[in-house]
């Protein structure tokens, strides 16, 4: 991931919060205040979404992030944000707030308990 590109997401989320990127399944994890909202992969930025927000990005031309597993695609719940989204932080707005409630209403992933032995 370019440096270049993590400074310009920094701008584009601003007013939102501060953004962090974290490696993570061969791209970096985009987190705004500690929470996940996207992931960035071949220098492309993808947004979460759920089933509310994922037709938006749909009416918009957007696609889902999609990554092989044992051979087969498997899209992921991170889609690509409209070209003019890139452009400014006013365009991104929209955007970035889709994907904060979509990080927001995902339920925690329950702790891992030790198996027995």
């Amino acid at each position: 991931m370019s440096e270049a590109l993590i400074e310009h997401l920094r701008d584009l989320f601003e007013p939102l919060g501060k953004i962090s990127a974290r490696a993570m399944f061969g791209g970096y994890g985009v987190y705004l205040d500690g929470i996940i909202i996207g992931v960035i992969l071949d220098e492309a930025l993808y947004l979460k979404t759920d089933e509310q927000t994922r037709a938006d990005f749909k009416a918009a031309g957007c696609a889902p992030a999609v990554y092989e597993m044992r051979g087969k695609p498997l899209p992921m719940s991170y889609w690509s944000v409209p070209e003019e989204a890139m452009d400014s932080p006013q365009a991104m707005r929209p955007w970035a707030e889709r994907a904060i409630a979509a990080a927001r209403r995902k339920p925690a992933a329950k702790p891992r308990g030790k198996r027995a032995k």
